[in-house]
C-alpha cells in the first residue's frame, strides 16, 4: 500500500512517545480498534517499508505483512528501487545535471544530525536535474541511489544550494504559505513523487506517483514536469 504522507508525522519506533504524530503507533492503534479504513481493507498488519523525514511529504509504502516488510525492504537495499523527488532550493545551479558522491556519518556533537564524513561515513550518492529556476530558487529533481539519511538536504547543502524551509542544513525558514489553520503544508520544500519497481511477487514493473501541483504551486512554480 502507498500513501501521501503529509508533513509532520514521524517514522519511529512504536514506543517513542515523545511525540503525538509517531505515525506507526498511530496506524498500529488504528488497526487495533479495527477502524473503518482498516476493517473495510481487512487490514491486520501494515508497517513502512522505508522512511521519510517528518517535514517530507510524498510516497511512503507499507506492507501488509511482515514478510512484505522484509521482500520490498530488500529492494531499496539493493538498490532495485527507483526513487525520485522534487526539491526547491535556493540559488540557480550552473550545471544542469549533476551527480554527488559524499559519504554521510551521524554528527557525534548533534543527536539527529547528520554530517559529511569521507572516512567513517556510509556511502552515498545522489543524482540531481534542474527543472526550472525562478526568482533566485530553483525546482530540482532528485534520484537518490542509497537510502542515507538526510542524504538528499545534505548533498543540495554540499552543492551549495540548500532545500528551502530546510531548518537543520541552513535554509529557514521556508516559502510556502499558511494553510487557513495556520499550519504549512509543506514546511520543508522536499516532496517523494515517483517509485518504480519490479514487484517481487507479481514481477510485474509498478510505477507509483503523487500529485505535485499544490506542492509547486506553494513555493511559485508551475506543472512543467
Amino acid at each position: 500500500m502507498a500513501i501521501d504522507k503529509p508533513a509532520w508525522w514521524m517514522l519511529v519506533p512504536f514506543d517513542w512517545q515523545r511525540t503525538d504524530r509517531n505515525l506507526a503507533a498511530a496506524i498500529a492503534s488504528s488497526l487495533e480498534a479495527r477502524d473503518f479504513w482498516a476493517r473495510s481493507r481487512n487490514l491486520k498488519f501494515l508497517r513502512n517499508v522505508h522512511r521519510l523525514d517528518a517535514e517530507t511529504t510524498g510516497i511512503l509504502l507499507l506492507a501488509k505483512s511482515a514478510g512484505g516488510v522484509n521482500t520490498f525492504g530488500d529492494l531499496f537495499e539493493s538498490r532495485r528501487m527507483e526513487k525520485t523527488y522534487l526539491a526547491v532550493v535556493r540559488g540557480e545551479p550552473k550545471r544542469s545535471e549533476w551527480t554527488i558522491r559524499l559519504n554521510l556519518a551521524p554528527d557525534p556533537d548533534c543527536i539527529g544530525r547528520m554530517k559529511v564524513d569521507d572516512s567513517m561515513g556510509k556511502e552515498a550518492e545522489t543524482s540531481f536535474r534542474v527543472v526550472e529556476s525562478r526568482a533566485g530558487h530553483t525546482l530540482v529533481e532528485a534520484h537518490p541511489f542509497t537510502g542515507r539519511t538526510h542524504q538528499i538536504r545534505l548533498h543540495l547543502q554540499a552543492s551549495g544550494h540548500p532545500i528551502v524551509g530546510d531548518p537543520m542544513y541552513g535554509s529557514a525558514p521556508g516559502l510556502a504559505p499558511k494553510s487557513a489553520k495556520g499550519v504549512l503544508e509543506y514546511p520543508m520544500a522536499l516532496r517523494a513523487v515517483g517509485l518504480n519497481y519490479i514487484d517481487p511477487f507479481t514481477r510485474r514493473e509498478t510505477r507509483i506517483r503523487a500529485p505535485v501541483e499544490r506542492f509547486l504551486k506553494a513555493f511559485g512554480f508551475e506543472l512543467t514536469i
